[in-house]
Protein backbone atom coordinates (compact mmCIF):
# COMPACT_ATOMS: atom_id res chain seq x y z
CA UNK A 1 0.00 0.00 0.00
CA UNK A 2 1.07 3.60 -0.59
CA UNK A 3 -0.05 5.36 2.60
CA UNK A 4 -2.79 7.31 0.85
CA UNK A 5 -4.64 7.78 4.15
CA UNK A 6 -1.62 8.24 6.39
CA UNK A 7 -2.59 9.90 9.65
CA UNK A 8 -6.31 10.07 8.89
CA UNK A 9 -8.95 9.13 11.47
CA UNK A 10 -11.72 7.04 9.91
CA UNK A 11 -14.94 5.55 11.29
CA UNK A 12 -16.41 2.50 9.52
CA UNK A 13 -19.82 1.10 10.50
CA UNK A 14 -20.72 -2.51 9.90
CA UNK A 15 -17.00 -3.24 10.21
CA UNK A 16 -17.18 -6.79 11.54
CA UNK A 17 -17.78 -8.51 8.20
CA UNK A 18 -18.22 -8.13 4.46
CA UNK A 19 -17.53 -4.80 2.80
CA UNK A 20 -17.11 -2.95 6.08
CA UNK A 21 -14.44 -5.35 7.27
CA UNK A 22 -12.60 -5.14 3.96
CA UNK A 23 -12.73 -1.33 3.97
CA UNK A 24 -11.49 -1.14 7.57
CA UNK A 25 -8.51 -3.37 6.75
CA UNK A 26 -7.73 -1.43 3.57
CA UNK A 27 -7.94 1.93 5.32
CA UNK A 28 -5.59 0.68 8.05
CA UNK A 29 -3.19 -0.64 5.41
CA UNK A 30 -3.23 2.81 3.79
CA UNK A 31 -2.18 4.42 7.09
CA UNK A 32 -5.48 5.45 8.69
CA UNK A 33 -6.37 4.84 12.32
CA UNK A 34 -9.69 3.06 11.94
CA UNK A 35 -12.57 3.21 14.40
CA UNK A 36 -14.40 -0.06 13.75
CA UNK A 37 -18.07 -0.06 14.77
CA UNK A 38 -20.27 -3.16 14.71
CA UNK A 39 -22.53 -5.21 16.98
CA UNK A 40 -20.36 -8.34 17.21
CA UNK A 41 -17.48 -7.90 19.63
CA UNK A 42 -15.78 -11.22 18.83
CA UNK A 43 -15.61 -10.43 15.13
CA UNK A 44 -14.32 -6.94 15.89
CA UNK A 45 -11.56 -8.40 18.05
CA UNK A 46 -10.52 -10.73 15.24
CA UNK A 47 -10.45 -7.75 12.87
CA UNK A 48 -8.35 -5.76 15.33
CA UNK A 49 -5.87 -8.63 15.62
CA UNK A 50 -5.49 -8.76 11.84
CA UNK A 51 -5.05 -4.98 11.52
CA UNK A 52 -2.53 -4.86 14.37
CA UNK A 53 -0.57 -7.82 13.03
CA UNK A 54 -0.23 -5.98 9.73
CA UNK A 55 1.10 -2.89 11.49
CA UNK A 56 -2.13 -0.88 11.48
CA UNK A 57 -4.19 0.85 14.16
CA UNK A 58 -7.76 0.03 15.13
CA UNK A 59 -10.18 1.27 17.77
CA UNK A 60 -13.11 -1.04 18.49
CA UNK A 61 -16.65 0.16 19.19
CA UNK A 62 -18.99 -2.83 19.80
CA UNK A 63 -22.34 -1.09 19.48
CA UNK A 64 -25.76 -1.49 17.89
CA UNK A 65 -26.44 1.54 15.69
CA UNK A 66 -30.15 1.22 16.46
CA UNK A 67 -29.40 2.32 20.02
CA UNK A 68 -29.53 5.76 18.44
CA UNK A 69 -28.58 7.93 21.40
CA UNK A 70 -25.29 6.05 21.79
CA UNK A 71 -24.17 7.52 18.46
CA UNK A 72 -24.00 10.92 20.14
CA UNK A 73 -21.92 9.43 22.96
CA UNK A 74 -19.54 7.81 20.46
CA UNK A 75 -19.09 11.15 18.68
CA UNK A 76 -18.33 12.85 21.99
CA UNK A 77 -15.74 10.17 22.86
CA UNK A 78 -14.07 10.52 19.46
CA UNK A 79 -13.93 14.29 19.87
CA UNK A 80 -12.32 13.92 23.28
CA UNK A 81 -9.71 11.49 21.95
CA UNK A 82 -8.97 12.86 18.49
CA UNK A 83 -10.61 16.28 18.27
CA UNK A 84 -11.90 15.53 14.78
CA UNK A 85 -12.98 12.86 12.31
CA UNK A 86 -11.48 12.77 8.81
CA UNK A 87 -13.54 10.00 7.21
CA UNK A 88 -17.03 8.61 7.89
CA UNK A 89 -18.13 5.40 6.16
CA UNK A 90 -21.82 4.51 6.63
CA UNK A 91 -21.70 0.89 5.55
CA UNK A 92 -23.99 -1.02 7.95
CA UNK A 93 -27.07 -2.34 6.16
CA UNK A 94 -30.25 -4.30 6.81
CA UNK A 95 -32.32 -6.27 4.31
CA UNK A 96 -35.47 -6.08 6.43
CA UNK A 97 -36.13 -9.62 7.63
CA UNK A 98 -35.81 -11.15 4.17
CA UNK A 99 -37.51 -10.61 0.83
CA UNK A 100 -41.26 -10.57 0.24
CA UNK A 101 -44.23 -8.60 -1.12
CA UNK A 102 -44.62 -5.13 0.39
CA UNK A 103 -48.07 -6.02 1.70
CA UNK A 104 -46.69 -9.08 3.53
CA UNK A 105 -43.86 -7.43 5.47
CA UNK A 106 -44.00 -7.66 9.21
CA UNK A 107 -44.04 -4.05 10.47
CA UNK A 108 -41.03 -4.71 12.71
CA UNK A 109 -38.98 -5.93 9.73
CA UNK A 110 -39.93 -2.97 7.55
CA UNK A 111 -39.09 -0.64 10.43
CA UNK A 112 -35.75 -2.38 10.99
CA UNK A 113 -34.67 -1.71 7.41
CA UNK A 114 -35.38 1.99 7.83
CA UNK A 115 -33.81 2.12 11.29
CA UNK A 116 -30.48 0.74 10.05
CA UNK A 117 -30.37 2.10 6.51
CA UNK A 118 -31.84 5.56 7.10
CA UNK A 119 -32.31 6.64 10.72
CA UNK A 120 -28.93 5.38 11.95
CA UNK A 121 -27.19 7.17 9.08
CA UNK A 122 -29.14 10.36 9.82
CA UNK A 123 -27.93 10.12 13.42
CA UNK A 124 -24.37 9.61 12.17
CA UNK A 125 -24.66 12.73 10.00
CA UNK A 126 -26.12 14.72 12.88
CA UNK A 127 -23.48 13.60 15.37
CA UNK A 128 -20.40 13.64 13.16
CA UNK A 129 -20.78 16.65 10.88
CA UNK A 130 -19.16 18.91 13.53
CA UNK A 131 -16.19 16.52 13.82
CA UNK A 132 -15.83 16.25 10.04
CA UNK A 133 -15.75 20.04 9.89
CA UNK A 134 -12.79 19.97 12.28
CA UNK A 135 -10.83 17.99 9.68
CA UNK A 136 -8.79 19.75 7.02
CA UNK A 137 -10.54 17.53 4.47
CA UNK A 138 -13.65 15.85 5.90
CA UNK A 139 -14.93 12.97 3.80
CA UNK A 140 -18.17 10.96 4.16
CA UNK A 141 -19.50 8.08 2.09
CA UNK A 142 -22.53 5.84 2.42
CA UNK A 143 -23.20 2.46 0.84
CA UNK A 144 -26.29 2.30 -1.36
CA UNK A 145 -27.60 -0.24 -3.88
CA UNK A 146 -28.92 -0.44 -7.41
CA UNK A 147 -32.12 -1.73 -5.80
CA UNK A 148 -32.88 1.85 -4.76
CA UNK A 149 -33.96 2.74 -8.29
CA UNK A 150 -34.80 -0.67 -9.81
CA UNK A 151 -38.19 -1.30 -8.13
CA UNK A 152 -37.50 -5.03 -8.03
CA UNK A 153 -40.34 -7.25 -6.75
CA UNK A 154 -39.90 -8.41 -3.14
CA UNK A 155 -37.13 -5.93 -2.33
CA UNK A 156 -39.53 -3.24 -1.08
CA UNK A 157 -38.20 -2.50 2.42
CA UNK A 158 -34.55 -2.55 1.44
CA UNK A 159 -35.07 -0.65 -1.81
CA UNK A 160 -37.26 2.03 -0.25
CA UNK A 161 -34.81 2.58 2.60
CA UNK A 162 -31.84 2.84 0.24
CA UNK A 163 -33.77 5.31 -1.94
CA UNK A 164 -34.44 7.39 1.16
CA UNK A 165 -30.75 7.18 2.09
CA UNK A 166 -29.72 8.43 -1.33
CA UNK A 167 -31.98 11.48 -1.18
CA UNK A 168 -30.94 12.26 2.39
CA UNK A 169 -27.20 12.07 1.62
CA UNK A 170 -27.50 14.06 -1.59
CA UNK A 171 -29.48 16.71 0.27
CA UNK A 172 -26.81 16.92 2.97
CA UNK A 173 -24.15 17.23 0.28
CA UNK A 174 -26.07 20.08 -1.36
CA UNK A 175 -26.43 21.86 1.99
CA UNK A 176 -22.76 21.86 2.92
CA UNK A 177 -21.06 21.78 -0.46
CA UNK A 178 -20.47 25.52 -0.79
CA UNK A 179 -19.83 26.38 2.83
CA UNK A 180 -17.46 23.63 4.01
CA UNK A 181 -14.55 21.53 2.73
CA UNK A 182 -16.57 18.32 3.12
CA UNK A 183 -16.89 15.90 0.23
CA UNK A 184 -19.90 13.59 0.59
CA UNK A 185 -20.82 10.73 -1.74
CA UNK A 186 -22.66 7.43 -2.08
CA UNK A 187 -21.10 4.18 -3.26
CA UNK A 188 -22.94 1.41 -5.10
CA UNK A 189 -20.74 -1.66 -4.61
CA UNK A 190 -22.69 -3.81 -7.09
CA UNK A 191 -23.06 -7.55 -6.56
CA UNK A 192 -20.58 -8.61 -3.86
CA UNK A 193 -20.18 -11.82 -1.87
CA UNK A 194 -21.59 -10.71 1.50
CA UNK A 195 -23.84 -12.27 4.11
CA UNK A 196 -26.69 -10.07 2.95
CA UNK A 197 -26.26 -11.40 -0.58
CA UNK A 198 -26.36 -14.96 0.79
CA UNK A 199 -29.57 -14.15 2.67
CA UNK A 200 -31.20 -12.97 -0.54
CA UNK A 201 -29.78 -15.70 -2.81
CA UNK A 202 -28.95 -18.70 -0.59
CA UNK A 203 -28.23 -21.07 -3.49
CA UNK A 204 -25.69 -18.81 -5.18
CA UNK A 205 -22.02 -19.76 -5.28
CA UNK A 206 -20.30 -16.88 -3.47
CA UNK A 207 -16.96 -17.84 -5.02
CA UNK A 208 -18.24 -16.70 -8.42
CA UNK A 209 -18.98 -13.18 -7.14
CA UNK A 210 -16.83 -10.11 -6.61
CA UNK A 211 -15.23 -10.30 -3.18
CA UNK A 212 -15.44 -7.45 -0.63
CA UNK A 213 -11.71 -6.75 -0.90
CA UNK A 214 -12.13 -6.06 -4.61
CA UNK A 215 -14.39 -3.01 -4.12
CA UNK A 216 -12.26 -1.07 -1.64
CA UNK A 217 -10.42 1.11 -4.17
CA UNK A 218 -13.32 3.55 -4.53
CA UNK A 219 -13.61 3.93 -0.75
CA UNK A 220 -9.94 4.90 -0.54
CA UNK A 221 -10.25 7.33 -3.44
CA UNK A 222 -13.23 9.08 -1.84
CA UNK A 223 -11.50 9.18 1.56
CA UNK A 224 -8.35 10.89 0.31
CA UNK A 225 -7.84 14.57 1.16
CA UNK A 226 -7.43 15.28 -2.53
CA UNK A 227 -10.85 13.91 -3.51
CA UNK A 228 -12.96 16.44 -5.41
CA UNK A 229 -16.07 14.34 -6.11
CA UNK A 230 -19.15 15.44 -4.24
CA UNK A 231 -22.84 14.58 -4.13
CA UNK A 232 -22.50 11.61 -6.48
CA UNK A 233 -23.49 7.95 -6.58
CA UNK A 234 -20.33 6.16 -7.63
CA UNK A 235 -20.15 2.51 -8.75
CA UNK A 236 -17.43 0.39 -7.16
CA UNK A 237 -17.13 -1.95 -10.14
Amino acid sequence: MTGRLQGRIALVTGASRGIGRAVAKRFAAEGAEVICLARTQGALEELSDEITAAGGKAVLVPQDLCAFDTIDHIAAAIYQRFGKLDVLVGNAGEIGGGLGPVSHYEPKHFQKAFDVNVIANYRLIRAFEPLLRQSDAGRAMFVTSGAASAALPYWGAYAASKAALEVMVKTWAAEVGRITNLKINLIDPGIVATRMRTQAFPGEDANTLTQPEDVTDVFVALAEPGCVRHGEIIPAQ
